[in-house]
């Protein structure tokens, strides 16, 4: 028997009990989407850093310093970090004080309805492609754990998800983080220390890694400081404005509360972070030539650690991607939900609108499951999650947080240019900075179509005069 696999079958089955649990303590769309905003400030942190920190560090960024080396680690964990310090030290608490249920709620109140919904189309597919890469990291574990086709496990992972996801809301999400937070962290800790050991202690270990993999920046001829910008603006621009983050600043008790837990949250991100790091670099020694580099945190738990700390150590892995695929869904399932088929429905009662929430969970569930089987890497699908529509939400939503500068008909330039050009500069165009291109084209035109508003509304205001 595979005592390994029935661990990590029981570490889940306990994941699925917290929800159906919390499930009964959910009474309307509140309490499923933002937790009743009852969070403090230890669960709160928790909870950033949990979310954050899945499949993209463990799975994504491992495999990508083992086969790049140290400038394989931008994005993640260095760019994530830097993205949740400055949501809590600038949009914190101007987002807590508008008591909104998502992001989208600020389009309709700043903008109108039809930039609330354009918001939501821009926003759902990075969402549910965020969602994708933690299911396909799930089945990446599933697969090294229990020797599974990969296809099979990612099978495996988003029936999970999907009925986790279903039952306990945010509340339940939150509860898991912190307990799979500490677990991971010790997990890790564990992992890292066995690794060095193995290496012959910390100076034979640094000392046998090749002096061009501890490169920080790509310093390739073919790349420019343009291109280093556009590393760093897609993780700390492209996640910002993120449904998933959002929600754990609305669910906070009070504003302060939002800010230190994202301030906290992102600053135990680059502490943790820095292990799958290392362990990536050193593990390139112990374990050359893997066919699938995302594999080699796994890979090397299985080698280092005994079966009884392997249960724990993949236990809570599981568990840190299952949370944040849960936020995923949760924040794909809020947009849809909240924003475009409760308002067509009326006023349903807060039962239904639970009921809707939970059938967009399961929609979104089988689309990201699709994703996560064509996918060909979780790092790839992290950072097209990122940069896909997100340059024009940024723009739209930094004027209309902090300005009365520009209406519906600039909202709506920005958001629409942003995601042409980033699509058109990505897959067309093949540009060398797509991002920073849609960046710069959701900034134009929000700014020209802005001027060309005030000036509509000033030659009304000179005509009514006359």
């Amino acid at each position: 028997m595979n005592w390994v696999l029935l661990g990590i079958i029981v570490y889940i089955l306990i994941q699925l009990v917290i929800g159906i649990v919390v499930s009964k303590k959910i009474n309307n769309e509140e309490d499923y989407l933002l937790a009743g905003r009852s969070l403090g400030t230890g669960l709160a942190t928790l909870s950033v850093f949990a979310t954050w920190f899945g499949a993209e560090t463990c799975i994504g960024a491992a495999g990508a310093v083992y086969e790049k080396g140290l400038s394989g680690a931008t994005i993640d964990p260095f760019g994530y970090s830097l993205c949740l310090v400055v949501m809590g030290l600038l949009f914190s608490i101007p987002l807590w004080r508008r008591q909104m249920t998502t992001l989208a709620d600020l389009f309709k109140q700043r903008y109108s309805v039809n930039i609330e919904r354009l918001a939501v189309l821009m926003m759902v597919p990075g969402t549910i492609m965020w969602a994708a890469a933690q299911i396909r990291a799930f089945g990446q574990v599933l697969s090294s754990t229990g020797g599974f086709q990969v296809e099979l496990a990612i099978s495996c992972a988003a029936a999970v998800v999907i009925i986790y996801t279903l039952y306990g809301g945010l509340l339940a999400d939150v509860i898991t983080d912190a307990v799979q937070g500490v677990a991971l962290i010790i997990g890790l800790m564990i992992l890292l220390v066995l690794v060095v050991e193995a290496n012959g202690g910390w100076q034979a270990a640094i000392s046998k890694i090749e002096p061009e993999r501890l490169r920080f920046f790509n310093e390739s001829s073919s790349s420019s400081w343009l291109d280093t910008v556009e590393l760093w603006a897609i993780p700390v621009c492209g996640s910002l404005m993120s449904q998933e983050l959002v929600s754990r600043v609305l669910a906070s008790r009070s504003p302060e509360i939002a800010r230190r837990a994202c301030v906290g949250g992102g600053l135990l991100y680059l502490a943790v972070g820095l292990i799958p790091v290392t362990t990536g670099l050193l593990g390139y020694g112990l374990l050359p030539n893997l066919s699938h580099p995302e594999q080699i945190l796994p890979q090397l738990a299985q080698t280092y650690l005994n079966s009884f700390l392997y249960v724990i150590f993949a236990g809570a892995l599981i568990s840190a991607i299952l949370s944040t695929v849960d936020s995923a869904l949760l924040a794909a399932s809020a947009l849809i939900s909240h924003n475009l088929i409760v308002p067509v429905l009326g006023h349903p009662d807060e039962r239904s609108k639970v009921l809707i929430a939970r059938a967009a969970v399961m929609v979104c569930g089988f689309i990201a499951y699709g994703l996560a089987l064509h996918a060909g890497r979780v790092y790839t699908l992290v950072e097209e999650a990122s940069a896909f529509g997100s340059a024009g939400v940024i723009t739209v939503v930094v004027f209309g947080l902090f300005t009365r500068f520009g209406g519906s008909l600039s909202a709506g330039a920005g958001l629409i240019s942003g995601l042409v050009m980033w699509l058109a500069g990505n897959y067309w165009l093949e540009l060398q900075t797509p991002y920073l291109w849609s960046l710069g084209a959701a900034i134009f035109s929000y700014v020209l179509l802005a001027c060309y508003e005030k000036c509509v509304i000033e030659r009304r205001a000179a005509f009514c005069q006359r």
